[in-house]
């Protein structure tokens, strides 16, 4: 007779599920000044953040009141690339127009 071996029974972890991070989120904040006109702020607001005449205003006033305002919401890689547009449409104009960026808490 032959005997057959079964090869003993391994017990395997169970697989555990790794979910990728989400990636942070950043704002990007248009800055009040006192020296770049409105309608061109406006102008900036709906080329490079696509928003309509309305939501630009908008933007524009709230930042005008209080002195910043929140202007979108992105990646980190995008909200930088965003803000330095449209930091560098004011200076190309000559005016002090500024957007910054910062974490999403």
């Amino acid at each position: 007779m032959s005997e057959t071996t079964v090869p003993p029974k391994v017990q395997t972890a169970p697989e555990t599920k790794v979910r990728p991070e989400r990636p942070h989120l950043y704002k990007v904040i248009l800055l009040n000044d006192d020296y770049t006109p409105r309608e061109f702020v406006v102008t900036v607001l709906m080329g490079i953040f696509r928003m309509t005449e309305a939501e630009a205003l908008g933007v524009m006033l709230t930042a005008h009141r209080r002195g910043a305002c929140v202007v979108a919401v992105f990646t980190r890689e995008v909200a930088e690339m965003k803000a330095q547009q449209g930091t560098e449409a004011g200076q190309r104009k000559g005016y002090p127009l500024a957007f910054t960026t910062e974490r999403e808490d």
